[in-house]
């Protein structure tokens, strides 16, 4: 662990003996209600889980401390560790793996919410019975805000990460996402996140390509709700963001990424001229509140498919 981390461990820490240990990185996000979420299974977990939260350079003194007491009344083991500055989601999630001591690491992201009061139970019971090298749980939107400002981001979730475990299951190498993800430490430990993807996006799609050629993946009905939903303007920032990482898909993976539908839309927009204009067009339409939510969201998925004709 590097010198600049402040690490901070309640009681409940020293002396553990976890078999999963929840890696929870946060970026200006306050992680304060999933943590409460969790200690309601503590007494029945009995030590079998440990939660380990990376605060990725939020530079928040008062929310630290905040964290801090909250951690220290709790009965999980917790330890937190503050970064000074932002290292980016893939460095991040291989720092957390390095401070966990279990032999399966569930990464979970702090805007996630679980489904049901045996979430971790169910998860540690999942270990305890087969211990699987690649475990995902879902995503749903049971919990998520139902604000006009989210529905784009609503309706674009619910087709394409929202999706059931029988479904998830028969295409097991497409559904994985590192929010509600197990992992087992040796297939973690022979296939990290690659850290040359900076920013936001694929990152995890990446790493599941790699790994899925390796390792079975299993699909299981234990989801948990993505609260953090986006405004328009906000997820085109992070499309905006995504487009040199998908690049770098493109030039690792070039045969499975030209199968995707992103891909093809983006050679094929990277023969129009104008692209600019269109761009600046295809984002307005995404952001006209007075169109149907489902010709928004078409505009937006289009829209990242013109950032990322540039990548391709």
């Amino acid at each position: 662990m590097s010198a600049r981390a402040d690490i901070h461990d309640n009681a409940a820490w020293t002396g553990a003996r976890p078999a999963v240990s929840v890696l929870m990185p946060f970026l200006r996000d306050d992680p304060a209600d999933l943590l409460a979420a969790l200690e309601t299974e503590a007494a029945a977990l009995d030590g079998a889980v440990e939660v380990i939260v990376l605060d990725d350079g939020t530079a928040d003194p008062a929310l630290t401390q905040g964290l801090k007491a909250q951690i220290e009344a709790m009965a999980l083991p917790v330890r937190l560790i503050t970064l000074p500055a932002n290292e980016g989601r893939a460095i991040g999630r291989n720092r957390l793996a390095g401070a966990a001591r279990a032999g399966s690491l569930l990464f979970l992201d702090s805007d996630m919410r679980p489904d049901h009061p045996n979430f971790l139970r169910d998860w540690a019971a999942l270990v305890a019975n087969s211990d699987p090298a690649v475990a995902f749980g879902g995503f749903s939107l049971l919990q998520a805000p139902t604000d006009a400002r989210f529905r784009v981001h609503r309706a674009l979730a619910a087709k394409s990460e929202c999706v059931p475990c029988a479904e998830r299951a028969k295409q097991p190498g497409k559904y994985v996402y590192t929010s509600n993800l197990l992992v087992r430490r040796d297939v973690f430990e022979s296939e990290a996140f690659d850290p040359g993807f900076t920013g936001w996006g694929w990152e995890d799609v990446e790493w599941a390509m790699r790994v899925s050629r390796r390792f079975a993946v299993v699909h299981v009905d234990n989801p948990a709700t993505h609260m953090g939903l986006d405004t328009v303007a906000a997820l085109a920032g992070k499309y905006e963001q995504s487009a040199p990482n998908f690049g770098r898909m493109v030039q690792r993976h070039p045969d499975v990424v030209a199968a995707y539908p992103s891909y093809r839309a983006a050679k094929l927009l990277k023969r129009l001229p104008g692209l600019r204009l269109l761009r600046r067009g295809l984002r307005g339409g995404a952001e006209a509140d007075w169109l149907p939510v489902a010709t928004r969201a078409f505009s937006l998925r289009l829209y990242r498919a013109a950032l990322y004709a540039d990548a391709v």
